[in-house]
């Protein structure tokens, strides 16, 4: 680290689970994050300001007025463009020396297995389950840890994936790709707008500790939040040896 970034990030090397070496591993890391709205905009904002080297930042929308509300990420004037070159310019005004990979897609399959494997971490900070579920298959396969994310009305949850933990579950463990789920949107069924600032907040501190090793990442906990009532519960999750997607993994 130069003199400036020293100075930058003094506040991180004070605190003595961090240091230079936790710091150093953030410069070095690259975070890909699918999805740059109500999720995405809080965890690519505090990944920047902590220094994380490199961030892709996924997402086909443009920006909308209704966004506005909650994604932070963006302002009155980004309307129409497209969020990841407005999430670019915003990274940039936080934090110049981090270099923004910015990516107007819908990721598929193809997409995800060449560029996950070149990941430190990866956000999910998508709204959809087939998605997420593409996401998770990826990052299984490549041994990627995944940090997941959803918020939808007053309630949130995340939890960790580290599939380099052989005892972690993944994603399909905990929603199985054939349950049936009601796929819902916050266009449709609103969202508190600090709901997607938490959760996406904590995002970025479950990055933070993947990438500098530090701490204990929700791997094998699902947390859910009720902000209406500002209540927390934690819940065991456990890998399923029988799981399409992570099952083989394990086996010998």
């Amino acid at each position: 680290m130069n003199d400036d970034q020293l100075l930058r990030y003094s506040r991180h090397i004070l605190v003595d689970e961090i240091g230079i070496e936790a710091q150093q591993l953030f410069i070095d890391a690259h975070a890909i994050i699918v999805g740059a709205g109500g999720l995405g905009s809080p965890a690519a904002m505090y990944l920047a300001a902590a220094g994380v080297g490199r961030l892709t930042l996924v997402d086909a929308d443009t920006v909308d007025l209704t966004n506005l509300q909650r994604q932070i990420l963006h302002v009155t004037a980004s309307v129409g463009r497209k969020k990841v070159e407005s999430g670019r310019d915003a990274i940039a005004q936080i934090n110049p020396e981090v270099k923004v990979n910015a990516v107007p897609e819908r990721v598929d399959d193809a997409w995800l297995d060449r560029e996950v494997p070149l990941a430190t971490v990866v956000l999910d900070c998508t709204d959809n389950f087939a998605t997420r579920h593409a996401i998770n298959r990826a990052c299984v396969q490549h041994g990627v840890p995944l940090v997941s994310g959803a918020a939808l009305r007053f309630d949130g949850q995340i939890s960790t994936f580290d599939f380099r933990d052989a005892a972690s579950p993944c994603y399909a463990c905990v929603f199985p790709e054939d349950q049936p789920f009601e796929e819902v949107a916050c266009s449709t069924m609103g969202v508190f707008a600090p709901t997607v600032g938490i959760i996406g907040s904590m995002q970025a501190a479950e990055a933070l500790k993947v990438i500098g090793e530090i701490g204990t990442p929700l791997v094998g906990r699902l947390t859910m939040l009720d902000s209406l009532r500002m209540e927390w519960n934690t819940m065991r999750i456990a890998r399923q040896p029988d799981c399409p997607v992570c099952g083989q993994r394990h086996q010998v």
